[in-house]
């Protein structure tokens, strides 16, 4: 097999890459869910524990925790975070130039985990 396969650079962000509508948004909730997934991990919750905590029903926690996050907003999740005994922090900044996306992408996670 010698067929050449293309390749492309990611920007940073899946989402702007597979075309979503918002990216960044798609961007922040991912990150969200991860953080409250992990949280949830490490206190070993059941997911019945976890509705109670974060003020959902159980369905939603397991929509959740498997990354079905089309039903949740922004808002949503980050009260979730809070309920898990956490801060939030936001960064406002202007735009990165073209090319920084690692960096970025690396100062949200910080932020998100404050």
């Amino acid at each position: 097999m010698t067929g050449r396969i293309a390749v492309r650079r990611g920007s940073g962000n899946v989402f702007a890459d597979l075309g979503f509508e918002r990216p960044e948004e798609e961007l922040l909730k991912a990150q969200l869910v991860r953080e409250i997934r992990d949280i949830l991990k490490r206190r070993r919750l059941t997911q019945a524990k976890a509705a109670e905590l974060l003020g959902l029903k159980q369905p939603d926690v397991s929509a959740l925790l498997a990354g079905r996050v089309h039903k949740f907003s922004l808002e949503r999740l980050l009260r979730c975070v809070r309920r898990l005994d956490r801060d939030v922090v936001m960064v406002i900044r202007p735009k990165a130039l073209a090319g920084v996306g690692t960096r970025r992408k690396s100062v949200q996670r910080k932020a998100i985990a404050a």
